[in-house]
């Protein structure tokens, strides 16, 4: 009943966002670089925030650190979608998420010949999920993908975090793949 209810409120904050931000002006003009044609709302992403905040009044105790890093990234990549951010800054803010994931994770115990090559990895998907996002869809469909079979392994072989860790995220996919895919 939980998940019906959240993706309800994902499915009715989520259109309330594109009016703001069209409101706003926060758009997309395509250039010839741009995979679409037609002008789009930038900040779709948000629900990925929405899904973030109902993790963490779900779970605050067990995943707070995490989450927290979730939501760093989740605000300097909507600030970039609203006036482009240098580069180094947007660098700075995924070192601090990462390193409070990292933290969560208690990777800080490894050697730094370790963790330097993780920190480098990290930001460097994070950075292909930026790239990507706005491509017709597929960040969106093949995060859904990878989502359910997390938590395949997650519920029927080896359970590794709380279930509403991925459920939750896999409706936030589900309501922005329906809301922004032309």
């Amino acid at each position: 009943m939980m998940y019906l209810a959240v993706a309800i409120l994902f499915f009715v904050l989520l259109p309330v966002y594109f009016k703001i931000a069209d409101r706003y002006n926060i758009i997309d003009k395509p250039n010839e670089r741009s995979s679409h044609r037609n002008v789009t709302i930038r900040g779709g992403g948000i629900v990925f925030i929405m899904a973030a905040l109902v993790v963490l009044c779900t779970h605050f105790t067990a995943f707070w650190l995490p989450v927290t890093g979730i939501l760093v990234i989740g605000l300097i990549s909507f600030l970039d979608d609203i006036y482009t951010l240098p580069n180094k800054v947007r660098l700075l803010f995924h070192m601090v998420a990462v390193t409070l994931l990292f933290l969560y994770l208690q990777v800080m115990a490894l050697p730094i010949l370790v963790i330097v090559p993780l920190y480098i990895l990290v930001i460097g998907i994070i950075n292909a999920y930026n790239f990507m996002d706005g491509i017709n869809g597929i960040t969106g469909l093949y995060s859904l993908v990878i989502l359910a079979g997390l938590q395949y392994v997650n519920v029927y072989q080896i359970p590794f975090i709380a279930e509403d860790m991925i459920w939750i995220p896999m409706i936030a996919c589900v309501v922005f793949l329906f809301l922004t895919s032309g």
